[in-house]
């Protein structure tokens, strides 16, 4: 485990040529850009989390058969505070830090006034985010650093705050198919409100890159939500949306900001402020008697049976993308933790959408590196398996329909949703698969009906251990797997001119746990899960979380070739024109 968690990485600023065994597809042309933690000790100092890690970005550039791999630390304001000081003096989520290590509790007090609503971390680790013709990597604050994506170069620094007033946002954005970007955001106690804050960039601004104008200027806010609870807002790492909805949980996983407030002066990590709670005092059905069971709890809701303390909820809150504003109908299911959102889509005046849920939030825990050792297995088996679950959402509820009455006829799902007595809608999910994580999908099919989940199969542990191709129409898989590889999230690249939704390749970033086997970019037919090719480096890679494909340009998917122009220009350390 410390090989692949605690152990810190070389970045690789030149090139490193991959060893190439079978054929790379020749229209494959561009690079694999990927983010994730890097770094864990500094100095004589370590990280509590793997999530707090240092950004290290790394990327396969593939042309003509050929791949070179590079990495480089994201030189945020984080880094270099750190690097300079020689130890951690930024906080991270899981990591509190002082920047002078001789201050006494007095002076702490006066100080951790301006921690309230901290000024968060720039380490911007999970994700990367196309935003117009600029590249950002991205975390879960208000910060976003710029990057270079063919040298890896940091760039500016943006802060979402100075165009919307978001203190957190997910690293998950959508695109829609002018390139514009949709985010959701957390606004913090801000005029005596906290809310849920959904914005979107645009792809294009007048005047654009001739005058130097940034699209995130020109952001805006597209809707927000009041939180159920001012001082304890839901904690979310992506959303749904489909061509006319957007779909956000508010869950009871909760950061408490109260204690949040206080956590620099107490000494502790924000993170212990993060709990998955068993009550849900914003409301919503009673406990009846006796019951301990969700299904028991819901028939005696059902009929109208009430007890001290409110039952768990996770609310589902849908928007309209034409009005702007949410869906009167509250719906609501039984308790969960999102990560990550698979996709939704509308049919037949129904909502479905796909997730990978979790029990409560003990996956979380499982990542500090204080777990990460030797018990690593064992301790795995305490948290709950990830769950591909589908939700279906009636757009219309009949005020005619009985209480108890299941609302959803459509013979595609066995999801159901029931009215109840004071027209709120329970939504009980279908459950489509167990053991995976990391879901990716062919973009072109985002919002829309679609077949195929592309993930990381997860077994005994929330380690990826396989590649899975899950087909929800035929509720079958194909799955790639070999010993001692831990498999990156896949990335679905289509074939250009693809008509088939699976036609295309599947890009994963393989880390082994075997020392004398190098670390390789498995490319794979997404169709039928074979092996197509691999490149080898002779380097220690990190472990990613997110990234994206970058075609090269003068290449749009799906309408022409590749530009031969290209791939020279970039071996010759040229950068491409945009198109």
């Amino acid at each position: 485990m410390e090989i692949i968690f605690g152990r810190n990485k070389k970045e690789h600023l030149e090139p490193v040529r991959a060893r190439v065994t079978g054929k790379i597809p020749a229209w494959l042309q561009g690079t694999l850009l990927r983010n994730g933690p890097g770094m864990h000790t500094v100095g004589e100092t370590r990280y509590n989390h793997w999530f707090d890690g240092l950004a290290l970005l790394h990327s396969f550039t593939i042309r003509d058969g050929e791949v070179y791999y590079r990495s480089k630390y994201l030189r945020s304001d984080t880094y270099t505070a750190n690097i300079e000081a020689n130890r951690i003096v930024v906080s991270e989520f899981g990591t509190m830090a002082y920047p002078d290590p001789c201050k006494n509790i007095f002076s702490k007090a006066f100080s951790y006034l301006s921690h309230t609503i901290p000024d968060f971390t720039d380490n911007c680790l999970i994700n990367i985010m196309r935003c117009g013709e600029d590249f950002y990597a991205t975390t879960e604050t208000n910060y976003i650093r710029k990057i270079n994506p063919q040298t890896l170069e940091t760039l500016e620094k943006v802060d979402y705050r100075k165009y919307v007033a978001v203190n957190l946002a997910t690293s998950h954005p959508h695109y829609d198919a002018a390139g514009n970007v949709l985010n959701v955001g957390t606004s913090i106690v801000d005029k005596g409100k906290t809310k849920y804050v959904i914005f979107k960039i645009p792809a294009t601004v007048p005047g654009g890159r001739k005058e130097g104008r940034s699209p995130l200027k020109d952001a805006e806010v597209f809707c927000s939500i009041a939180a159920r609870s001012l001082l304890s807002p839901s904690y979310y790492h992506s959303f749904g949306v489909t061509e006319n909805y957007v779909v956000f949980l508010e869950q009871p996983f909760k950061l408490d900001i109260l204690k949040m407030a206080t956590a620099y002066i107490r000494g502790v990590s924000w993170a212990s402020c993060l709990a998955f709670h068993g009550e849900d005092k914003g409301g919503g059905h009673c406990r009846p008697p006796g019951s301990q069971s969700s299904e028991g709890q819901r028939e005696a809701a059902l009929s109208g049976a009430f007890l001290k303390g409110p039952v768990l909820q996770t609310h589902i809150h849908i928007i309209d993308r034409r009005t702007r504003k949410p869906v009167l109908t509250k719906y609501h299911t039984d308790p969960m933790v999102v990560f990550h959102h698979v996709n939704a889509y509308e049919e037949d005046g129904c909502l479905l959408f796909d997730v990978i849920a979790y029990e409560d939030g003990s996956l979380y825990q499982l990542f500090y590196l204080a777990n990460l050792n030797k018990d690593f297995k064992e301790n795995s088996r305490l948290t709950s398996v990830p769950t591909l679950k589908r939700f279906v959402l009636p757009l219309h509820v009949d005020k005619n329909a009985e209480v108890g009455s299941n609302l959803i006829n459509l013979s595609s799902t066995t999801a159901r949703a029931l009215k109840e007595k004071d027209g709120q809608v329970y939504c009980q999910p279908e459950l489509l698969y167990e053991g995976l994580e990391l879901p990716r999908i062919n973009y072109a099919h985002n919002g829309k009906p679609y077949r195929y989940v592309f993930a990381a199969g997860v077994q005994w542990s929330p380690i990826p251990t396989k590649i899975i191709k899950y087909d929800i129409l035929t509720k079958s898989s194909l799955k790639w797997g070999e010993e001692h590889c831990w498999p990156a999230e896949p990335l679905f690249v289509p074939t250009p001119g693809a008509k088939d939704e699976d036609d295309g390749i599947i890009l994963s970033a393989i880390v082994s746990t075997d020392p004398q086997k190098s670390p390789f970019l498995l490319v794979l037919d997404a169709r039928t899960f074979t092996e197509l090719a691999r490149a080898s480096v002779d380097v220690e890679m990190h472990l990613d979380i997110h990234g994206l494909f970058i075609p090269d340009a003068g290449w749009d998917l799906g309408k022409q070739a590749p530009s031969r122009e290209a791939p020279a220009r970039a071996a010759a350390g040229q950068a491409a024109p945009r198109t």
